[in-house]
This record gives C-alpha cells, structure tokens and sequence, in this order.
C-alpha cells in the first residue's frame, strides 16, 4: 500500500513539474524556423532556393517537425537563400531559429541551442588526379581553397589567415574545382560528397579532414528557456528510441 502511495505521489509531482514547464511557455507562442539548401539535412524537394512546410526535407528537417510535433510548439517552417541573411534574421529577431548550424565557441552566447542533430566533418576535397597530399591545416595555406560563404568552415579558415573563396552556393566549389578555379574544397561531410553528386561529380578525393563539428538547432537568445527544454528533451527521446539514428539511415 506504501508504495502505491509514494508512486502515486511521484507521478503527481511529475505531471505537476511538466504542466508547470508547458505553462511558462506563453499563449500563443510559435517559431519562424528558417533553413537553407543543406543537402542531406536540409533542402528543397524541387532544388530551388525558396520552399515552405512540406516541401523541405532532409534528415534535420524530418528531426526538428517531430521534435515541435512533441513539445506541441507551433511553427512555420522555410528555406531560403542566402544563409547569411537567414542567419542574421534568427539572431536578430526573437521567434526566430535557423538550423543546421555548427555550435562554436564565437556563436555560443549569442543563440540558444538544441540538439546535437548530427555530425558535420571538416574535409578537404581535391580532384581524383590531384598530386596534393596534406596532414594538417597549414599544409593548405599555399592553395586556393574554395568554401561556402557564411559558413562555419569558411569563417575557420578565415581566421586561420586562408583566406578562402567563397561560393554562395557550396554546390559550385565541385565544379570549380573540375575547371582549376580552385585547387581544394572546403566542405562538410556528408554534405560535399552529396552536392558534388547533384552536380555530377564522382571523381573527387578527401586529401584532410581537419575538423569534427556538431550541428545545432540555434534558437534566438530571447527564446523561453521553456521552449528550449521542451525541444530539448523531445530529442533526447527520439535519441534514446532510435528515431534520430533511423531518419538519419533513411537519407545516407
């Protein structure tokens, strides 16, 4: 009997904290969740710039509907192009979020953030025919180094002094490496081997792989923490039942 009683007490206690954390969440809240072309966990089912809702898919955007799905937050959901004006618009606007993106050190203050969503490695792709080898970063240095403009990995090696040039679309380092406009690729993967498919090319190399990130969905830092939590601990329930591993097989 002492025991059904002290259950009874904890599950009352649980749904008491759980209808207490829904209830710091304002009424009527919702999210403007903003996306780009980010093959293969974020993009356009027709392949163009601009798409809404349904129309978007990718490994991280089946992961985040079911995450709002689970916390019962409201939201809107859109790709656009370019990233760096969607990014602007999640830092600067409260409601806002944008995803994927790599949680840096330089970024950690300024968004709130859920996840991890899914690894991001940090490659450099020659052509299959090029004589470069390297071992580390600064082997890279006396090469034209092609990367995504707004990108984590182009800010990196920015930083580094690389100097690299920048796409507005990563999809077109491929072929600018086939033509000699640049003699490395700086991309994700699995994102570069995907994009490099889409515009027909196989016959590349990874000559390093310099970094490991992890992506993110980032949440303006004016978002309830409530919020926060709620989307936090929904992917940590997909996590713990598989579902994150199962969506990711899906698309790779």
């Amino acid at each position: 009997m002492m025991k059904r009683i002290l259950l009874a007490c904890l599950t009352s206690v649980c749904l008491l904290l759980a209808c207490t954390v829904r209830a710091e969440i304002p009424a009527g809240y919702s999210m403007v969740l903003l996306t780009e072309n980010f093959p293969p966990y974020n993009m356009a089912a027709d392949g163009k710039n601009f798409a809404q809702q349904d129309n978007i898919k990718g490994i991280a955007a089946d992961i985040v509907r079911e995450m709002f799905k689970r916390a019962a937050i409201p939201y809107s959901m859109t790709l656009r192009f370019p990233w760096d004006r969607i990014y602007k618009l999640a830092l600067q606007n409260p409601g806002y979020g944008v995803f994927v993106t790599a949680k840096l050190p330089e970024r950690e203050s300024s968004f709130k953030w859920v996840g991890p969503i899914g690894p991001d490695d940090w490659i450099m792709l020659a052509k299959a025919d090029s004589p470069i080898k390297l071992s580390n970063l600064a082997q890279a240095r006396k090469y034209k180094i092609g990367a995504y403009k707004g990108d984590a990995i182009a800010e990196t090696l920015g930083r580094e002094g690389m100097n690299p040039v920048v796409a507005l679309r990563d999809q077109d380092n491929a072929k600018k490496l086939l033509s000699g406009e640049i003699d490395l690729w700086a991309t994700g993967d699995p994102a570069g081997r995907y994009l490099a498919k889409l515009e027909g090319v196989n016959n590349l190399k990874t000559v390093l792989r310099f970094n490991s990130a992890v992506l993110y969905l980032a949440l303006n830092k004016d978002t309830p923490d409530a919020v926060v939590n709620q989307l936090q601990h929904a992917l940590d329930q997909m996590r713990a039942e598989g579902l994150v591993d199962e969506i990711l097989n899906s698309y790779l």
